[in-house]
């Protein structure tokens, strides 16, 4: 004889045997018990929550009439009169379940309400369930409006969903809606250890523990994992096992791509990334392991408790924690959830996981040249500046002010001390007027100091002991608040270092601002851009046999 799916046989009977949705089952048992009954419920959630069994167990509870035949409406149906024996084997005359993913139409729901006007043949209540319901359509919703609102005293409508918002609000106004919620983890194990025990298979809570986690808060999809890992165990059902069936990661092997990041290890991290390709793992899935557990691992650097002791894994997060930084926990945390939709753009998933590795070492807080620990060079040392970008190998150019006050650095090599030949004409001594244009367009400044800055041209420079005082011209003082020439001047004095007095006068520039210069270059690019339109085989044909034209002022360059 053929075994029952562990999904089917350890299907609910009766509320008390529900598991995590104590919510629902408190509402409903206390209605039945009153006596206020609604006439439509709606059930939300994510499958193989309980929708569908929710809704059996009440349609015996509202049909049910005892061992002797005259029992009352009750929460608690017994299960052994015709309306449970006959609801549970599926052949219950006044319990209709429809599924509204392949009876959507109009037709389909008026041949229903039809029906429904009829008395039940042989029960309490004649109870519909439509599952999936908002696969309807929006004329099928329409019509089944008014039953659902005012329907016959001996009619019950339970709707199930997994997509309520795909739902017209005129039908979710109509009923009473509960959202069952998914599964957590510590239940399904621990109901997955009932199961198991009372089928006399071993198992191990690590396992389950695998298992609860594939099944993404369903029950249902945690009994039926549960029996593929028993065929494919052949026996106890092990952590090896299911890992081996799941194609999930090992914790160990996650724990031995952290301490190679510790150790800036790269050719471990690229030989464990072999090492799984060899095992067939699942590099998604080994993505979404790390991210959990580097998770797990900055909780506890910010709130040491919510490390439970009966992980498997406690001491090694313990030991990670404090072995990795914040800012690291968070850097890997952050390129593992964002790398996962990358594997499908890689040449094949190996590489992508392998490229995600090398990101994590590459971008490490503090990491100059990632390798194997002890291979990078010694630093030079040098004079404290501000950080380069990571492809910049020369030293950054500063102002003379900034060199006489800077401490000297300790030269590798005589010739380190001597300024760089192609030094840029932004600096500026008692004898020597900087570069003005070039200078406006390195200043640190945005918006309105920053059209200011564009729009002025220095007319005198006047470096003493005491500081600077630079006079410009502008031809639009309205941009010449006081603010925005403070701050011009903060800028200014930063650069050079050493006080700036900016005076601002109205008038004609002789020679041309950045905002000049940048003007021309855009019209020749538009000058350039339009001759490219007009020489363009393509248009000069489309002008000669359609009659076309380009709209003058239309082409702008890229």
């Amino acid at each position: 004889m053929t075994a029952l799916a562990l999904a089917r046989s350890w299907r609910p009977k009766t509320f008390s045997q529900l598991v995590g949705q104590d919510h629902v089952v408190k509402a409903l048992t206390h209605a039945l018990d009153q006596g206020r009954l609604h006439h439509a419920w709606l059930f939300t959630g994510t499958r193989g929550v309980g929708k569908t069994t929710i809704a059996r167990i009440m349609a015996k509870a509202l049909n049910c009439t005892g061992e002797d035949g005259q029992g009352r409406m009750t929460s608690e149906p017994c299960g052994k009169c015709p309306a449970c024996l006959e609801i549970d084997a599926g052949r219950f005359v006044d319990y209709i379940e429809m599924d509204a993913a392949s009876n959507r139409g109009v037709d389909d729901i008026a041949a229903l309400l039809e029906k429904a006007a009829y008395a039940p043949s042989n029960a309490r209540y004649k109870v519909y369930m439509i599952d999936e319901v908002h696969m309807l359509t929006n004329h099928a919703f329409n019509a089944m409006l008014k039953t659902l609102e005012e329907p016959p005293e001996h009619v019950k409508f339970i709707l199930a969903t997994t997509d309520p918002q795909k739902i017209p609000v005129t039908i979710l106004s109509r009923c009473l809606q509960f959202n069952l919620k998914q599964m957590p983890v510590p239940l399904i194990v621990e109901h997955l250890e009932k199961v198991l025990a009372a089928e006399n298979v071993d198992c191990e809570t690590n396992a389950l523990r695998v298992l609860a986690k594939a099944a993404q808060g369903s029950m249902r999809d945690a009994l039926s994992l549960t029996d593929q890992a028993i065929a494919y165990a052949a026996g106890k059902v092990s952590e090896e096992a299911v890992r081996g069936m799941l194609g999930t990661l090992d914790d160990a092997y996650l724990i031995r791509i952290l301490d190679a990041l510790i150790a800036k290890d790269g050719a471990t991290l690229l030989a464990i990334s072999n090492e799984m390709g060899e095992r067939s793992m699942s590099f998604s899935l080994a993505l979404a392991d790390l991210s959990s557990l580097i998770q797990k691992i900055a909780a506890a650097q910010i709130v040491p408790e919510s490390v439970l002791e009966d992980w498997p894994e406690a001491a090694e997060i313990r030991r990670l924690a404090s072995a990795l930084t914040k800012e690291e926990a968070q850097l890997f945390y952050q390129i593992s959830i964002t790398s996962r939709p990358d594997l499908s753009l890689a040449p094949d998933e190996q590489t992508g996981f392998a490229m995600t590795l090398l990101r994590m070492l590459a971008f490490r807080p503090g990491n100059e040249t990632p390798g194997r620990a002890g291979n990078s060079a010694p630093p030079v040392a040098s004079a404290p500046r501000p950080a380069a970008p990571a492809n910049q190998t020369a030293a950054p150019v500063r102002s003379s002010a900034h060199a006489a006050s800077a401490p000297a650095p300790m030269a590798a090599k005589p010739a380190a001390s001597a300024p760089p030949a192609s030094a840029p004409a932004v600096t500026a001594s008692a004898a020597n007027r900087p570069d003005w244009h070039a200078l406006m367009r390195q200043l640190p400044v945005k918006g309105l100091v920053q059209q200011l800055a564009f729009q002025t041209e220095l007319q005198d420079w006047e470096d003493s002991p005491a500081g600077v005082r630079a006079t410009v011209v502008t031809p639009m003082p309205q941009l010449a608040s006081e603010a925005s020439v403070g701050r011009l001047a903060d800028a200014l004095s930063a650069h050079f270092g050493k006080p700036i007095k900016v005076l601002i006068e109205k008038g004609e520039v002789e020679g041309k601002t950045v905002a000049k210069v940048d003007a021309q270059i855009h019209q020749e690019k538009r000058q350039n851009a339009e001759q490219m339109i007009a020489q363009d085989p393509f248009i000069q044909q489309l002008e000669k046999e359609f009659g076309a034209k380009v709209v003058g002022g239309s082409v702008k360059p890229l």
